[in-house]
C-alpha cells in the first residue's frame, strides 16, 4: 500500500471545521517529508512530523475521544479517522488485534471526518453514544460501523446503534445537540492544528504519522515506544 493513496482534505483548517456539515473537496496526500526514516509494510516512506507538546497534551482532556485499552498503559496512541476512509476500515481490524496482543496498550479514537458530510453525521452518532452510554458502547459502535460496507452516514450509524440495543430516538436527538456539534468541531480543530491531514493519522510518542503504514509497521512503532519511548529505537 502506498502512502500517496491516502485521501486528504484540500483547504485550510478553518475549511475543515466548516466542512463537517458541507461538501468537502478531496485530493491525494502530498509528500509531507519525514522527521524519522519510517517505512510502511510495503517499504514506502511514511510521512511523519514532530508535534508540539502543547497541542498533543490537549488530547487527554479533549471531549469526545473514545479511550480503549489499558487503564495504566505502557504505550498510548491516538488515531484520527473518517468513517468513509477505506484505509481506516483496514486499520480498525489491525488496531483491535493490537489491543488484544498488547494488554498494556491504550488507544484514543479521534473523529476527523474530512472526507464527506456523511462522515460527520456518523461521527455525531458515535459522540452521542459516547455521551449516553460510555466508551465501551461507543467502541462497539465504532467496530460495527467499520465492519459495514458502503457509505457510512447518519442513518447507517443510527441503524448500527439500534442494532446494539441502543434507543434510536434518544441517540438521534443527542447527536443533533449543540454539545455534540461543539465536541466534533473541537476534535476537528485540534486534528487540523496537529497537521493530521490524512486519514487515518496517528499521534504516538510526540509524533504525527500521516496515512496508514500497515499492521506490521504500526506494531513496530508500538514496540519501539514501549522499549525506548520513540517510534524508532
Amino acid at each position: 500500500m502506498m502512502i500517496d493513496r491516502r485521501r486528504i482534505l484540500a483547504g485550510a483548517a478553518a475549511a475543515a471545521v466548516a466542512g463537517a456539515f458541507l461538501p468537502v473537496a478531496r485530493g491525494r496526500a502530498e509528500d509531507t517529508g519525514q522527521w524519522l526514516p519510517l517505512t510502511s509494510d510495503d517499504g514506502a516512506p511514511v510521512p511523519n512530523l514532530r508535534l508540539p507538546v502543547e497541542l498533543t497534551s490537549q488530547l487527554e482532556e479533549l471531549v469526545g475521544v473514545v479511550w480503549v485499552g489499558a487503564d495504566k498503559p505502557d504505550v498510548t496512541f491516538v488515531e484520527a479517522y473518517d468513517y468513509n476512509c477505506p484505509w481506516c476500515h483496514k486499520a480498525a481490524d489491525d488496531i483491535e488485534a493490537l489491543l488484544k496482543a498488547h494488554p498494556e496498550l491504550r488507544i484514543g479514537l479521534l473523529n476527523n471526518p474530512i472526507l464527506s458530510p456523511q462522515s460527520a453525521q456518523a461521527a455525531k452518532v458515535e459522540l452521542a453514544v459516547l455521551k449516553l452510554k460510555g466508551a465501551a458502547a461507543a467502541y462497539a459502535l465504532h467496530r460495527a460501523l467499520f465492519a459495514r460496507r458502503g457509505l457510512i452516514d447518519g442513518p447507517a450509524a443510527l441503524q448500527a446503534a439500534a442494532g446494539l440495543g441502543l434507543p434510536r430516538a434518544t441517540i438521534e436527538k443527542t447527536a443533533d445537540s449543540a454539545q455534540v456539534r461543539a465536541a466534533l468541531t473541537a476534535q476537528m480543530k485540534l486534528a487540523a492544528s496537529l497537521g493530521l491531514s490524512a486519514t487515518p493519522s496517528f499521534v504516538l510518542a510526540g509524533m504525527g504519522v500521516l496515512g496508514y503504514p500497515g499492521s506490521r509497521s504500526l506494531a513496530r512503532m508500538v514496540s519501539s515506544v514501549s522499549a525506548c519511548d520513540a517510534l524508532s529505537c
